[in-house]
């Protein structure tokens, strides 16, 4: 089940087979566009990611010791390229557009606010804590489910956060990453031809997973201007085959926050339809307008919710990959027995110091977020001067546009233009749906970016992108 927002779709090209071109031989707007299309006919149960071919040259240089080593062989000795292989769950995912808008920011030296990534370091007291950690010794497999020191922090961090008492052992499984956290949530608990309901645009690992998993995936969509959820629609879209509801508070891409109304109305849905929900919650301390509410905290809803987090965001440690899942004991189940066999455990250093950002006092917090609602308003002010409509973003710390004013036909010739012309990265939201229709009129932008980067992709717009 698919919904619609209201602005006209733009006219898309003829369908045709996609192939992987380089970029030299085709544009890059051309080839996303193709190969959209001709993804564009498979239905919303079984369509994967909007993905992306390489843009890198195929063939790799030969040595000339190489060359004529080979020119020796006999041609009919010679090895032919063979195709590329994948498993048929996974054909449909190729390399993602983060993969690639990075890899065009280099190419082009354009300034990068597509990625959600910092292009600053995390705090030295965390890195200090995973240095003894190493000079300590702690550096072989790790329990499991967590090192004992980390689930004990992330259980007080939880309490402080929630008012919820969890057990640290029984109930909490550090990850590597959030990412493999919802992925062991989601091949842990949901059956093939189980129906999953997502908040469309979302972040791109939740149909991936899915996928995986066989669900029949369900999307329902958020509109611009407030991404409000549309209660009528989600009801209608909950049967007897429903296990899950995927949510994300604060939201990526859109900054939106769910608000209390919205979480009661669909904890009360999942309670009369004995539904589970698999809450993201990464961005929890980017909440800049209104508290975050964790759906677990809400009256009954523990008992059927996998609350995931991690470390990264918070602390600007994104490589480190430090998550986890807090569920019931007969919902951790599931989510450690998968996690058991996709990664076993996670980078014991790592986790130890982690364990020590997780006690960080109270002030850490207060600043990050004032250090981040200068950066949005450096942004967003920024934004608005350039001709952009900008969309309210209550939390994370991405901003969505409309780029209608700039005459460019979708989101991906936006996009492409900008890197080429501009000088600025970033990312065509059109990837986060599964009707990647809804998404054609806005682009993404970051401000994890320190100011004074900001303000030079700031000037570079200004400077440079003239409406139409």
């Amino acid at each position: 089940m698919q919904s619609q927002c209201s602005w006209t779709p733009c006219k898309m090209p003829t369908p045709l087979s996609f192939k992987p071109l380089t970029f030299s031989t085709f544009s890059f707007s051309k080839q996303l566009l193709l190969h959209k299309k001709s993804i564009a006919s498979i239905s919303s149960t079984s369509r994967g990611i909007v993905s992306y071919p390489s843009l890198m040259a195929s063939s790799p240089s030969v040595s000339t010791t190489q060359k004529d080593a080979f020119s020796t062989q006999n041609d009919s000795t010679r090895k032919t390229q063979q195709p590329l292989q994948v498993a048929k769950r996974l054909e449909k995912f190729k390399t993602t557009i983060f993969t690639q808008m990075s890899s065009l920011a280099i190419k082009y030296g354009a300034i990068n606010l597509g990625q959600g990534f910092p292009n600053f370091d995390g705090p030295e007291f965390v890195k200090e804590a995973a240095i003894q950690a190493i000079k300590d010794g702690k550096n072989q497999y790790a329990r499991g489910y967590g090192v004992p020191d980390l689930n004990s922090a992330i259980a007080e961090r939880f309490k402080k956060d929630t008012g919820l008492v969890v057990d640290p052992d029984k109930e909490i499984t550090v990850t590597s990453g959030c990412t493999e956290a919802i992925a062991a949530t989601i091949l842990g608990l949901i059956n093939p031809g189980d129906e999953v309901i997502v908040f469309a645009p979302f972040y791109d690992s939740y149909e991936a997973t899915l996928s995986m998993a066989g669900a029949k995936i369900k999307g329902i969509t958020l509109c611009p201007p407030a991404f409000s959820v549309p209660i009528d629609e989600l009801k209608s879209a909950i049967t007897k085959n429903t296990r899950a509801i995927l949510i994300n508070t604060p939201h990526n891409p859109t900054g939106k926050m769910f608000t209390r109304e919205e979480l009661s109305t669909i904890a009360s849905l999942c309670i009369e339809n004995d539904v589970l929900v698999f809450t993201d919650e990464v961005y929890d301390k980017l909440a800049f307008e209104t508290d975050h509410i964790s759906m677990a905290s809400l009256p009954g809803m523990y008992e059927r919710t996998v609350t995931l987090n991690s470390l990264g965001k918070t602390f600007s440690l994104t490589g480190w990959k430090i998550g986890w899942a807090i569920a019931p004991p007969h919902l951790t189940w599931g989510v450690r027995q998968a996690h058991s066999f996709l990664t076993f455990a996670t980078s014991t250093p790592m986790q130890w110091a982690a364990a020590v950002a997780l006690r960080a006092p109270e002030s850490y917090y207060v600043e990050l977020k004032r250090d981040y609602m200068a950066k949005k308003e450096i942004l967003v002010e920024g934004l608005k001067a350039v001709g952009f409509k900008v969309f309210p973003s209550s939390g994370t710390y991405f901003v969505v546009v409309d780029h209608t004013p700039f005459g460019l036909e979708n989101d991906i010739a936006f996009c492409e233009y900008l890197i080429k012309e501009v000088g600025v990265v970033a990312i065509p939201t059109s990837v986060f749906y599964l009707n990647p229709e809804d998404g054609k009129n806005l682009v993404r932008f970051t401000f994890c970016k320190d100011e004074e980067t900001l303000k030079a992709a700031v000037e570079r717009m200004k400077e440079k992108l003239k409406r139409k």
